[in-house]
């Protein structure tokens, strides 16, 4: 996984998101792109100078990796520096794009690529214009431009997938599945530092992420919810201790009444972060037989989070006097409440 920002379905740069490299074969690069492309992007190849299509191109939108499609470059930061090829003096974001030093050709120098799929760009330099002072020359081959008015349609299923994290606003992600997504919810909405949780669908594809299909048990997803925290205020550590009291980590592709895959116990990883948080937890409490069999939990990589419908939001609040909110929902709530008193939002 890498940290990186992509554009979402209105158009807009988000991010840090955590997005899946992508990693490919020679000949699978080959199928996916042309001879020149190939030739630079995969085998560090150059472009001669002043030949490239981009390289006076003065429209406004974003140069994209044209072997993942990240966006690399704006062009609010293209100038035009004379030696010959694509010139900006920044990033469309820093982390979106990779510095590692080249000794090839008797020289020495700062080659960029993209920060997802390894895919080689050009070269920087310490000659740019201000602000930056810096020159980041690219070959067009190693780019895509898309005008700024169809910038919507680079949207990154990563912009959508749970897997973003707004530090700036003090805000983070978890993706957790632990039987019927009612009573998860609810056990979780009453957690002091949580923000907000929703009901959804994980582990399987956008087209088929609907709860009727999900409920054949054969479309692969779970039912999962994403909970949007704040972690100064509690951390992802401690939503794992709530993750394992709120539910039986030991059923396998069930919970209680409800059985099937969809019901599966599983923790949806967007980083190497969480997986590790992750398997220690898991391993700690297998080392303290906290429970009477083994854990089954699967961790499973975050590759998107589709919301459920609006009538699955905010169920057990909406309904309370439902039997099954009564019967597996509320007890759920309660032994999380007793358990983790501290944890409790006043008056929640």
């Amino acid at each position: 996984m890498v940290q990186v920002y992509v554009f979402d379905s209105r158009g807009e740069l988000v991010g840090p998101v955590h997005s899946p490299r992508l990693v490919l074969s020679d000949q699978e690069w080959q199928k996916r792109l042309t001879p020149k492309q190939f030739e630079i992007l995969r085998s560090q190849g150059t472009e001669p100078a002043f030949c490239g299509t981009l390289l006076d191109n003065k429209q406004s939108g974003v140069y994209t990796c044209a072997g993942c499609g990240l966006p690399l470059f704006s062009s609010e930061s293209k100038f035009h520096s004379g030696t010959g090829w694509p010139s900006f003096f920044q990033p469309i974001a820093r982390g979106n794009v990779f510095e590692r030093t080249d000794r090839s050709h008797g020289m020495v120098r700062t080659e960029i690529l993209c920060a997802r799929c390894d895919g080689h760009l050009g070269h920087v330099f310490e000659d740019g214009p201000r602000p930056t002072g810096l020159r980041f020359c690219l070959n067009s081959e190693s780019l895509t431009f898309t005008p700024s008015e169809r910038l919507a349609t680079l949207a990154d299923p990563a912009a959508a997938s749970g897997a973003f994290q707004d530090t700036a606003k003090g805000k983070a992600t978890a993706v957790f599945a632990a039987g019927c997504f009612w009573c998860t919810e609810a056990a979780f909405a009453q957690l002091e530092g949580v923000a907000d949780v929703q009901s959804g669908y994980a582990g399987g594809t956008r087209e088929a992420a609907n709860y009727e299909a999900v409920c054949t048990g054969r479309t692969g997803h779970a039912e999962a919810i994403r909970i949007t925290y704040d972690p100064a205020k509690i951390s992802y550590d401690r939503l794992l201790d709530v993750f394992f009291d709120a539910h039986d980590p030991t059923q396998l592709n069930r919970q209680d009444n409800d059985v099937g895959t969809q019901y599966r116990s599983a923790i949806f990883v967007a980083n190497d972060q969480e997986k590790r948080a992750a398997q220690a937890k898991i391993e700690q409490l297998t080392a303290a037989k906290t429970f009477s069999a083994p854990i089954v939990t699967t961790l499973e990589s975050l590759a998107a989070f589709y919301p459920a419908e609006d009538y699955h939001q905010s169920y057990v609040q909406k309904n309370p006097h439902q039997p099954y909110v009564q019967f597996h929902s509320y007890p759920k709530v309660c032994r999380v409440r007793e358990r983790h008193p501290e944890l409790i939002r006043p008056k929640s």
